[in-house]
């Protein structure tokens, strides 16, 4: 599995957003990871990509006709309360 670093998370955001990172890069590459490892995932960079641009990944079939599926919207829930679990503690 690919390891997504806070470094990689402020380098992707500044390259694809012309807006500042609101949210705890170690928290969101943490949970990123995890949610990776939960529904075997090669890459938490894919899923920071899901939650941050809704881009889809065709491989957990998150999207149907450039809609969130269930799946899609439950990964999407799951990692924001891995994100917060992470960020509160």
């Amino acid at each position: 599995m690919k390891k997504l670093t806070s470094k990689k998370v402020k380098e992707y955001i500044a390259n694809r957003s012309n807006q500042e990172l609101r949210h705890c890069p170690d928290c969101v590459a943490a949970a990123c990871n995890d949610i990776a490892i939960k529904f075997n995932h090669n890459s938490g960079l894919d899923l920071m990509k899901l939650l941050f641009f809704n881009d889809p990944i065709p491989s957990l079939h998150t999207h149907s006709y450039s809609f969130n599926t269930a799946t899609g919207r439950h990964i999407i829930e799951t990692l924001k309360e891995k994100y917060y679990e992470y960020e509160n503690n």
